[in-house]
Parts: C-alpha cells; structure tokens; sequence
C-alpha cells in the first residue's frame, strides 16, 4: 500500500524504525516489530522494524521515518512510498565498511549490542554512535542471502579496516537533526523544496517560484545548519560559498569567480547556493569605499535578478548583521524571504539537547529538561559546547584508566563512561551564552539565607523579580503584567547590590551588570549607543536581569547639564525609551541601585518605566544579630562572644559596617595569636587556639563609625516621601 512519508520523532532518529498510521498497518497485517519493506519512487528498496503511532497520526496514511532510512529508501518528505510487510532472516554474519577510520580495540562486540535487533540490507548507510560522535557504516555483504537480515546476538560481525569514500558532496545533516526550529523549518521547505521538486504546481499557479532565502539570527543558531539540511533533504546539487573566499585583489576577478559559480549551478541544476556571511560580500554600497565590493554586489545582484534566466537555482543566505546587507537585495526577486533564525525557548533547547545527547551514554540522574530550564539565552552552539564539556569530564574521570600508549582502546573501558548530572553542572559554570559574551559577568553565588533579615525587600523582590521569570504561566493566567523595573534604594552598605546577586542566583536568569559610569563615553552617541546595546543583548538572551549599579550617575535629573555636552540628558532620554518604548523588552527585568533616589530624574520614576520601589533601611537589632550570625559563621569564636550584646551596642550600623567589624576583630585576634609566640613556626604550628574573643569584637566596633543620625533620618523621610506618590513598598 502507498504513505506519504513524514518526519520521525527525535527519539527515533538513527534508530531503524518507522512509525505507520495505525489504520494503514492493520489493513497490511503489521503489528509491533514486524519487518515493512519500504520502496521510494526511484525503485530504492530498504527495510525497517515497524512500531506504533500515535493515535493522532491515525487516517494519515503517513509513514514516519529518519533522514537515513529516507535516503537508502530514496525518498524525500511527502514523497510516496510504497510499504509491505516482509519477513526478514536471522543474520549469521554482517559485513560493515566505515566512512571514516576507526581506533577501536574490540569495536565488533561493542556494535553487536548497538545494532541488535536492526534490520538491515545491502547497500543501506547506517548511523552508530560511537563516543559521543555519529559514524556512518554501509552494509557490504552479509549471510545468509536474503532481501533483509536481523541483527541477533549471535551475529559474526566484521569491519573492514579500509573507510568507504562516500561520492556524496552533500552535507549529511538531516531535518531531525535540527532542534527548536519546526516553524522555520516549515518555510523554507515550501520556499526551496517545492520549487525544486515540483516546478509544476507553480506552473499550474501562473506564478514564478521563489528564487532567495535570507536566514538571519545571532550567531550559532542553527542557519548554516539548516542550510545543509535542505540541501540534503532535496538531493540537490549544493554549492557552499564563504563570503570572503570569492574575493581577490586583481580587478574583474571576484564578479568572475561569482559567474563560475552561477554557471556551474545552472549546469547541474536543481541546485542550492548557500552564501555564509552574505555581509561580507555584500555589504551597504554607500557605506563601503572599496570599488571591488561595490562591483561585486552589482554582479550579485544581476545574477539573482538579471536579464538571462537562472533556471532552477535557488540562493540562501546567511548572516548574522541583516542590516549590514545592501537594501537592493533584500526585495522580493531576489531574496523573497526572510527567515529569523531566533534564540531557542525552553522547549527548543530540550529538543536540542536530546539530539546532542542521543550517542552520549548519559547516567539516569541527567535531567534533560530541567537543563534546558536552566539554559536561558542559550543557542544550538552553546549547548552542542555545553554538552562537549560535560563529556570532556567524564572523560577526565576514567582517564587513569586509559593506557594513552595504546593503538586502540578497549570496547569495555568505553563502556565504563557516563556523563553525570553533576557533570553537566560543572559544564554550565563554563559555559556562557553566545549573546552575552561581551557583558557577561560570572552570576554571584549569594542566595536569600545570605543576606540577614530584610525579609520586606526580599518579597519585593520574589514578586517583582523572581516570580514573573519563573513562573510566566502564572502571570498568564492572571493576565498580569510584571514591573519592568525596580529601584533599590537606601544608606550606603545596607546590601542593596547583595540583594542584586541573591536575585541573580535564586531567578536561574541571566544576569548582565552595568556600573553605571562605564556606560559614559567622551565621544558623542557612544554612550547612548553603549544602552541600545546592553538591552539589546538582553532581549536576545531572554529571560535576562539588567543591573544598573549607582543609576545615579548616568540617569541624573535632566537640566542639571552633568558632563560635556549634555551626555547624561542623552543617556536618561535612551533609557526612557528602552524601558517604555515602542520595542517591547519582554523577559527583560530592570533592577537599579542608588544611595541617591533624589537626583535621579522623575520620568525615569514613574509608572510603567519602575514600578516598584524598595526601600533597603539600616537593620534593626534582630537583623544585625541575622548579620553578625552570617559574617561569623565558620570562624574560630570564643564561648564568650554574644551576638545579643553585639546587636545591642551596634544600633545605627549598616551590613557593610558589621561586616567590617567582624573583619577587624579577626585580625586583632590574629594580630594577638602572633604576639604570644617568639616564632612564627610555632604560631602556626598551634594554630588551633586561635579564637576571635568578645574583646576583639567589643574593640573593633568602637573604632567603627556609624552613618550619622541626620542622614540615616534624611533616608527615611525620601522612604516616606517615595510609599506616599507610589504606594508602594
């Protein structure tokens, strides 16, 4: 009977299985684990182990298979394949030639178990993964002679030693090879495929079909990829061409090299040419002074849209910097498409995941959804990284066991390795997202059980901060929209920058700090260029917390003409609309800290740019004990320090003067320790009667100074003055 052939599902990509409409295996007699004969329109024949649907897929009359299986069968996606139940023979002895050398000692055992129960035939290319990477094989002979063979527990089977040199110049990526993509995947098949395959139906239309493609997105997302999986998918004569290889310095050399490659498209048509960094050679005319670029978009441009017919080639483009591109080619004609190729969201980074790790021998602790949870911000490039890193330390465990001298190393030591969860978490800490890679900074490791008391600022803050990233579903539901920004403000040393880490930390979102006077520039637009950049980044990296430190100096009232040529105006005018603009900053929260709110300009405190102001006070005697427990933890105390009398004499001080207090007392006490030996050697040696003592304690808070009364009152009046206008914390 007849199928339309559809995509696998990622988990049986590479498997040798395919999945029938339930409907269409009963009236064949299939049922689970039956051997289908799959027959392509070129007569190509192979074989596979059927299993079940889904119960959606049931009236399709479709037949799910993998890229592999769709080559060695000859088909493309929704082609028609004709399937029948078979019966397939025990293989006694399986012969398998590798595209590539293998350095295995004991391999043939170790596949046996990998492809036990595979059905094959000759002449298939089969994908097996070994360490980490996928090798193709291709099935040269076996016994005894039938149509298709099992692969058994019993099975001899042998690998020559010489690779095959495949003739295939077409990259071997299929479309269950691409994560997170199956919007764009969608349209490009309809932009390239279907010109390609069935000119006809756009005949039949009166219409010319599409002859570009532009894929634009940030860096490692997944264009070129997807790129090479077209060309593939289509069977199609494939030309890469890198920007700037065409270029050359003799004149009329670089439009020549161009023509070649145009020519030489149309000769072996149907054909894709995939342009990677388009920018490159085909950058703004106006805004480059080199005459060969100039030239060279000329001729592109006459190429892709001139007098002569190109015939049956299509053009994709890649690019990161969309609007470096020449405006004459981004019209319909030329490219008729533009596909954004964006930063994956949670699901997208799962399904990139399970791909990444389909040949890892994971451990069962490896939770893949909750890593991609983790993995905000992060592109296919990032977690392909992600994953090498953490297979790079399993590797460093079990490499004492590994005889480097070695020819080849043992099947069994390679079935010893097992990438852990925690491998994956040590990975993250060394892996940063693509996007942010120019203002990353390493996430503090503060959480709320670090910061004493200011129980009031930290549930402002859950709300405010944490809530809305971690619970967006939530939100949905109540149909409520998240403060864009909160300002911290309050005496210096309170922890108003401490509790800006501890949201870092518990939100799991990026994180990307900005201290303020670093965003001021002296050279006119560079600084209102520096804001447009950061937010930028962090809506490419969403969910993502910007955190402007002493917000202050950069958004000080307007009319106050701080810094030559008014360069503060500019910013704070940047910054009111970025935070309340026409660009919508979705996932991105603000977070701004001042010991100044009074100069800050009021268009920037109101409504709809921060919402929420928290008022971070001195703490009161049970918060300074909270503080005094966190600073003093793990050091050497004397039974006669008391944290209830130490918060009593301290009335008035901030975090930071307690922190400085505790410091102080542990060097006095060091300072005493030295005093009691002749030696340094023996104050080391009796190191362990070191103990920081009430004295110490007492003494160091007597040379510390507290704010002033009249300022920490001036604090609380501006409190007072902000819960009034806003009502709010």
């Amino acid at each position: 009977m007849t199928a339309r052939v559809a995509e696998a599902y990622r988990m049986d990509a590479g498997r040798g299985v395919v999945r029938l409409d339930p409907l269409l295996a009963e009236k064949l007699g299939i049922e689970a684990g039956d051997v289908v004969e799959i027959v392509g329109r070129s007569g190509k024949k192979t074989y596979a182990l059927a299993w079940p649907a889904r119960p959606e897929d049931a009236g399709k009359e479709i037949i799910r298979m993998d890229g592999y299986l769709r080559r060695n069968a000859g088909a493309g996606l929704d082609d028609k394949v004709q399937v029948r139940r078979v019966e397939a023979k025990e293989a006694e002895k399986l012969v398998l030639a590798p595209s590539e050398e293998l350095r295995i000692e004991g391999a043939e055992e170790y596949f046996r178990d990998l492809l036990e129960g595979r059905v094959v035939s000759r002449g298939d290319v089969i994908p097996i993964g070994v360490m980490g990477t996928t090798i193709e094989f291709e099935v040269t002979s076996y016994s005894p002679t039938a149509d298709a063979v099992i692969v058994t527990r019993n099975t001899e089977i042998k690998i020559l030693e010489k690779p095959v040199k495949g003739g295939r110049e077409i990259p071997k990526v299929t479309y269950e090879d691409i994560g997170g993509l199956r919007d764009e995947i969608q349209k490009i098949r309809e932009m390239v495929e279907l010109p390609l395959r069935h000119p006809e139906l756009f005949e039949r239309l009166g219409i010319e079909p599409p002859k570009g493609v532009l894929l634009y997105g940030p860096p490692g997302t997944g264009k070129t990829l997807l790129a090479k999986a077209v060309a593939n998918e289509t069977n199609a004569h494939f030309i890469s061409l890198s920007g700037p290889e065409i270029m050359s310095k003799f004149y009329g050399e670089s439009e020549e090299r161009l023509r070649q490659i145009f020519e030489e498209a149309k000769e072996n048509a149907p054909s894709i040419i995939f342009i990677d960094e388009i920018d490159a050679i085909a950058p703004k005319r106006e805004e480059v002074t080199g005459e060969v670029e100039k030239r060279v978009v000329a001729q592109l441009l006459a190429l892709m849209d001139g007098l002569e017919s190109r015939g049956k080639v299509i053009v994709i483009g890649a690019t990161n910097r969309p609007n470096a591109v020449d405006p004459a080619l981004r019209r319909p004609g030329r490219f008729d498409r533009e596909i954004e190729i964006g930063v994956p969201n949670q699901q997208g980074r799962l399904e990139i995941l399970q791909i990444h790790t389909k040949n890892v021998p994971l451990a069962p602790d490896v939770d893949l959804e909750r890593l991609a949870a983790m993995t905000h911000g992060f592109v296919g490039a990032d977690l392909a990284a992600l994953v090498k890193e953490a297979a790079i330390g399993a590797l460093r465990r079990i490499l004492p066991q590994i005889d480097l001298e070695a020819e080849k190393i043992p099947a069994e030591v390679l079935e010893k390795i097992q990438v852990t969860m925690a491998d994956f978490e040590q990975a993250l800490k060394g892996i940063t997202p693509s996007a942010l890679r120019e203002v990353y900074i390493e996430v503090p490791n503060v959480h709320w059980d670090d910061i004493g008391d200011l129980s009031e600022a930290k549930q402002a803050l859950l709300e405010n901060v944490v809530w809305p990233l971690k619970h967006r579903e939530l939100f949905e539901q109540a149909k409520a929209e998240p403060a864009k920004g909160i300002l911290l403000y309050g005496p210096p040393g309170t922890g108003k920058t401490l509790l800006a880490k501890a949201v870092a930390t518990e939100s799991e979102a990026n994180f990307i700090s900005v201290r303020g006077p670093e965003l001021l520039s002296k050279w006119v637009g560079e600084s209102e260029k520096a804001v447009r950049e950061v937010f930028r980044k962090a809506r490419q990296a969403a969910p993502c917390v910007v955190f402007f430190d002493e917000i202050d100096s950069i958004a000080p009232a307007r009319g106050t003409g701080i810094g030559e040529s008014m360069v503060t105006e500019r910013v704070v005018s940047q910054l009111l609309t970025e935070l309340d603009g026409l660009v919508e900053t979705k996932g991105v929260v603000v977070l701004a800290a001042t010991n100044r709110p009074d100069i800050i300009d009021p268009a920037l405190l109101r409504a709809g740019r921060f919402d929420a102001f928290v008022y971070v006070p001195l703490p009161d005697a049970a918060a300074r004990k909270e503080i005094f427990k966190i600073h003093l933890k793990g050091k050497p105390l004397a039974p006669d320090v008391d944290l209830d009398e130490l918060a009593r004499r301290t009335e008035g001080y901030s975090g930071a003067e307690i922190a400085n207090v505790c410091r102080a007392a542990a060097i006095a006490a060091i300072r005493d320790h030295l005093g009691k030996y002749a030696k340094e050697e023996d104050a080391k040696a009796h190191k362990d009667e070191l103990k920081i003592t009430m004295a110490h304690l007492l003494d160091a808070v007597k040379k510390t100074r507290p704010l002033p009364k009249e300022v920490v009152d001036w604090y609380k009046s501006v409190a007072e003055r902000f819960r009034s206008s806003s009502g709010g914390s």
